[in-house]
């Protein structure tokens, strides 16, 4: 595989230098700065992996930002990885800790998710227009599923990822928007991406956060 492919899939980038993106690139400081207030709110609170979601949202604005500048295949794996490693760690979080399941039947929801991603997308992906964000409207219909699952168990909680859902939606019909709206909008919607998957990301782990205050209150 040729990892210094140039890759051109957004409305802004019109050549291979460096800064061909640089609202894309820019609007990237959202998954930093939602890392740092999460970052604040998490410390000291005894809660290890949300602090590990938190530096995972960390490496997602940098992996999307070498992205956007670079554009190149290796700079992709920089962006996607950090995604996918951020929703494995929060389906491992929402089994052990909204669900109360064990470590191993937590590990096994997470496996799970790539037969269920595999079954999914191909669905997603006939809807006309959806494209490429056909490969992330999986993780929505999920986070969806669980609220709903969630609403008697925990209603709280079960409401937080309801509003996650809605943004993450909102978010997804920006990056679907991009490139139709080319023409109208020069530099393109998926910036909007990057700002409000930044806001849903910080969103979804303060709704662990306070899930887990919430079971000490209640000493559980």
């Amino acid at each position: 595989m040729d990892w210094t492919r140039q890759i051109d899939s957004y409305c802004e980038r019109l050549d291979a230098s460096y800064w061909a993106e640089p609202v894309n690139a820019v609007t990237n400081a959202a998954f930093l700065a939602a890392a740092l207030v999460m970052w604040l709110r998490v410390r000291g609170q005894g809660l290890p992996l949300a602090m590990a979601l938190v530096w995972v949202l960390a490496a997602i604005g940098v992996g999307s930002y070498l992205f956007h500048t670079h554009a190149q295949a290796w700079s992709a794996l920089a962006d996607v990885v950090p995604i996918l490693l951020f929703i494995l760690l929060y389906i491992y979080v929402a089994n052990r800790h909204f669900w109360g399941l064990s470590p191993l039947v937590s590990g096994l929801g997470v496996v799970a998710f790539f037969p269920y991603a595999a079954a999914t997308v191909p669905l997603f992906g006939m809807i006309p227009g959806l494209g490429s964000s056909a490969g992330y409207a999986p993780v929505a219909l999920l986070i969806a599923t669980y609220a709903v699952a969630l609403r008697r168990r925990a209603p709280a909680t079960a409401r937080g990822l309801g509003i996650g859902a809605t943004i993450l939606v909102a978010s997804l019909t920006a990056r679907t928007l991009d490139m139709p709206l080319c023409e109208a909008v020069p530099f393109g919607t998926h910036f909007l991406w990057h700002i409000l998957n930044g806001i849903m990301l910080g969103w979804m782990i303060e709704v662990y956060r306070r899930h887990m205050l919430a079971g000490r209150g209640a000493g559980r």
